[in-house]
């Protein structure tokens, strides 16, 4: 769960002044399978939402989603795991080994009470689940799988790669629906302060099956559209909902130190962040995003003026766009910051969106281009400089990253380039 820790500042603790940076990323996205083609298609505009494709979903009002095109997990994995493993868990293995790939670790050479896991998630492992149920339900106990045990488990991301990375250091797990990607980061970056050499963390989640589909149509921000360039519209003045979708982004992350002595390409800081919890409603008490960015920005000891772009959450509900919106503005000023939505070309991935954008925003640092946020037509009531059409050319040396879940989450992270 979120613990009380993960809902302060990250200042709180010792050893603060260690500076925590990204060697490594590891991407399984609806438009991008692995991060070059991930990249290259958010750079274009390039959306993965279509029509669900796991399952038929043609007596259901919302008929879209974003699931990762070209996936064989018999490709990637060993037949070992695949009868013990659910689909995200399948796509989590995979997006760790890219990562750890792409870091250039190899982890039998570490010390394995070095290296850690910390994986965010939304509900775990939903079809494995829905399938052994069914299995109950129609042939009796006995044909229920006994990986049940564990694959529908929240932790079950976490457990999975940690075991098959011999890695035995501090772990764990978050659960904070989309702001979960952000909050997973926040900790693996605490455990590299107290000590940890090297953490996986990040979020790989989805559950597009009849039964995480109906749980996320229970919960009223489903859009119902069947137009796919029309579905996801943040900050429009069509905005009726969001598109669901399954993935996400490890990230590799170490000590900025111990990273420079071993010669490995760093993407980026992890500079500042903070969670805020909202009042409940009938308050009249304000937001908490708005505090969420500001603690953030104290946290990496930056101005708002410092930040080059904003990573918006992005809900594409009008109430909540307008409060994301009103945060925004009042900390950068009206149109004072480049934001995007790049999530638009894939849905919202639950506790996989927010650590994917953290991806995107690294990149974004490296190849000095801002993605657009696709298919948006921004209201100007917002005042916001939403990049929308084309990928914006600017160099970018600091973004920040918004994220909220459902129930009043909120976290906000600052990534910059190494050394600024």
């Amino acid at each position: 769960m979120k613990t009380t820790e993960a809902l302060s500042t990250a200042t709180a603790g010792p050893a603060t002044t260690t500076r925590v940076v990204v060697t490594g990323l590891g991407v399984t996205a609806p438009n991008g399978l692995g991060t070059d083609d991930f990249w290259s298609a958010t750079v274009e505009g390039r959306s993965g939402i279509g029509p669900i494709g796991r399952f038929d979903a043609s007596g259901y009002p919302a008929r879209l989603a974003g699931e990762v095109p070209g996936f064989v997990a018999e490709d990637h994995l060993p037949g070992r795991l695949l009868p013990q493993t659910d689909h995200m868990t399948r796509l989590a293995l995979v997006a760790a080994d890219w990562a750890l790939a792409d870091a250039g670790v190899t982890p039998g050479e570490w010390a394995p009470f070095d290296m850690g896991v910390v994986t965010a998630s939304s509900s775990g492992g939903f079809e494995f689940g829905q399938r052994e149920l069914q299995a109950l339900w129609s042939k009796g106990g006995q044909y229920v799988s006994a990986y049940q045990s564990f694959a529908w488990f929240y932790a079950v991301n976490t457990g999975q790669i940690s075991i098959r990375h011999g890695m035995r250091g501090p772990s764990g797990v978050v659960v904070s629906d989309q702001a979960g990607g952000l909050d997973a980061l926040a900790q693996g970056r605490r455990m590299i302060r107290k000590g940890s050499k090297l953490i996986v963390s990040g979020g790989v989640d989805g559950s597009i099956c009849p039964w995480g589909h109906v749980a996320q149509l229970a919960g009223g921000r489903l859009s119902t559209s069947d137009d796919p360039g029309r579905a996801y519209l943040p900050f429009d003045i069509e905005a009726a909902g969001h598109v669901p979708g399954e993935g996400g982004a490890l990230l590799i992350l170490e000590d900025a130190e111990a990273a420079r002595e071993r010669g490995a390409r760093v993407y980026g800081e992890i500079a500042g962040y903070a969670a805020t919890f909202d009042p409940p409603p009938g308050t009249g008490r304000e937001p908490g995003l708005e505090r969420a960015i500001r603690q953030a920005l104290a946290d990496a000891h930056a101005d708002a003026g410092e930040v080059d772009v904003v990573f918006a959450d992005a809900a594409a509900i009008p109430e909540l766009d307008r409060i994301e919106a009103d945060a925004v503005t009042r900390v950068f000023g009206p149109e004072g910051v480049a934001v995007t939505a790049p999530k638009t070309m894939t849905g919202r991935l639950l506790s996989g969106a927010a650590s994917l954008d953290v991806a995107a925003a690294l990149l974004s640092v490296r190849d000095g281009v801002i993605p657009p946020t696709a298919h948006v037509t921004p209201d100007p009531a917002y005042r916001l400089d939403l990049v929308t059409g084309e990928a914006r050319r600017a160099r970018v040396d600091t973004a920040l990253v918004l994220a909220r879940g459902h129930g009043g989450f909120n976290s906000a992270m600052v990534v910059r380039r190494s050394g600024s």
